[in-house]
């Protein structure tokens, strides 16, 4: 994946989540605050899949630069939630890590999927 022209060293989760809440709305209540984050992820992802919904059966081109876009939207937003909870977005990033080491220990498969080793019970 080429580096972006604007990027001069890499950005870690943590550090990411801190300047970015410097643009939390300070007006809002940590309730308000958590309910704006947690829409707005929604309505980032869902603007994601419509840049690739066009592409896949609209036959339109790929929007690379849009997606970019709106994927920072949505770690924005992730961040928020995150901040909102008194979470570290690299501890939720560890967290996830843990439980796809346990899910799939050797990597993806489709058994390994089916087994989801790191529930308890199996989905329906």
């Amino acid at each position: 994946m080429p580096a972006s022209p604007l990027r001069t060293s890499p950005v870690d989760l943590d550090t990411y989540q801190s300047l970015a809440g410097r643009t939390l709305n300070p007006s809002l209540s940590d309730d308000a605050r958590l309910l704006d984050a947690a829409a707005g992820l929604a309505e980032e992802a869902g603007e994601i899949l419509g840049a690739v919904r066009k592409h896949q059966f609209q036959q339109r081109p790929l929007d690379r630069d849009a997606i970019t876009r709106e994927l920072g939207d949505a770690l924005w937003c992730l961040g928020a939630v995150a901040t909102s909870l008194g979470l570290s977005l690299g501890d939720v990033a560890h967290t996830n890590l843990e439980k796809l080491r346990r899910r799939y220990p050797d990597g993806f498969s489709p058994d390994a999927a089916a087994a989801r080793a790191d529930e308890d019970a199996p989905r329906r």
